[in-house]
């Protein structure tokens, strides 16, 4: 990620469960899911599949309505709305749909999945995912990824990856991390740890350095960040930054960075995939589904704050078609935004 704190300002340095955090998709209100159905089915059958229609159900129903859709879909046609979907459509805009199709824990078994499978191996991918989901999205992402592909997913980790970067995110699947706690006393002492190990760089310090950031709860990483800065006279990502390299050195900036402002954290990466990767439409399309009940308000507000220009303003830019209805629509960007 280079030597970037453009979001180390004490001012948005809160926890995520300080921010009034907030999604782009709400519950539709007077919902009914057999009309639902009934109206996909029609878009979907006709001569012409009306993409339209698809963008306005499927971008503006919840997760939970969707799947309520799709068993509607099942009982009225016989058929698997996902199939139907991956059927008709073709390019970027089928990954949208298809992508929201999926439960939250599938969704990320499947990304992980398409990450690992095949010629090399998406790196990018297993950072952002592992890096900032909870214990319990962990949890649920392991069961979704064993009961969609039979594979376990610590194992795919494991054959895939190697190193101290291996042992990072077969750290950070576990889900084992500290909730809620801090102990004010021990920040000093895990901050002199992570201090050390930036130092030493022998393979027991980094050990020691990514247990710290694996296991500790947020609360008490803010603590021994502050701690690190008090010691070193520098952040914790730029002595990362100084003292390691490679997917190792990544992975745990994006942990620090998930620590300090998740949001700030994919306003970033978004940012990065628009604009330093050409529209890297994985990563864009990943991160508006996968947040989009979740914090992608919030990423948008980081986001027009470090970069002037809207969320919705660069994908109008870059994005076309069907492809870039369906993204403005999961982002929920107005004329006001542009």
């Amino acid at each position: 990620m280079g030597s970037e704190n453009w979001y180390m300002d004490p001012g948005l340095l809160c926890f995520d469960f300080c921010h009034q955090v907030q999604g782009t998709i709400f519950p539709a209100p007077n919902f009914n899911p057999v009309m639902d159905a009934q109206i996909l089915g029609g878009a979907l059958q006709g001569f012409e599949c009306n993409k339209d229609l698809l963008i306005d159900i499927l971008t503006q129903r919840s997760n939970a309505q969707r799947q309520m859709i799709a068993g509607a879909y099942q009982s009225m046609y016989g058929r698997d709305l996902i199939a139907d979907l991956k059927e008709q459509l073709s390019s970027h805009f089928k990954e949208v749909m298809v992508g929201l199709m999926y439960p939250p824990p599938a969704y990320d078994a499947h990304e992980l999945w398409h990450a690992m499978k095949g010629a090399g191996t998406d790196e990018n991918c297993l950072i952002e995912i592992l890096a900032s989901r909870t214990n319990g999205e962990i949890f649920q992402m392991r069961e979704a990824y064993l009961l969609q592909y039979s594979n376990n997913l610590q194992e795919d980790i494991y054959s895939e990856t190697s190193g101290h970067f291996r042992d990072t995110l077969m750290n950070l699947v576990q889900g084992n991390r500290e909730e809620g706690y801090a102990d004010p006393s021990m920040a000093a002492q895990d901050a002199m740890v992570l201090w050390e190990a930036c130092q030493q760089k022998t393979g027991e310090h980094k050990t020691m350095m990514q247990m710290i950031l694996c296991n500790k709860s947020y609360p008490q990483l803010w603590l021994v960040f502050q701690e690190f800065q008090n010691i070193s006279g520098q952040s914790l990502v730029d002595a990362i930054n100084d003292c390691y390299d490679g997917y190792f050195q990544e992975l745990l900036v994006a942990i620090v960075h998930c620590v300090q402002d998740k949001a700030s954290y994919f306003a970033y990466k978004l940012y990065r995939a628009i604009h330093d990767f050409g529209f890297h439409n994985k990563t864009v399309i990943r991160i508006l589904i996968a947040r989009s009940e979740i914090d992608l308000m919030t990423i948008r507000k980081r986001y027009k704050e470090r970069f002037g220009k809207s969320l919705f303003h660069d994908i109008k830019n870059f994005a076309s078609g069907h492809y870039e209805k369906a993204l403005l629509a999961i982002c929920a960007g107005d004329v006001e935004d542009y």
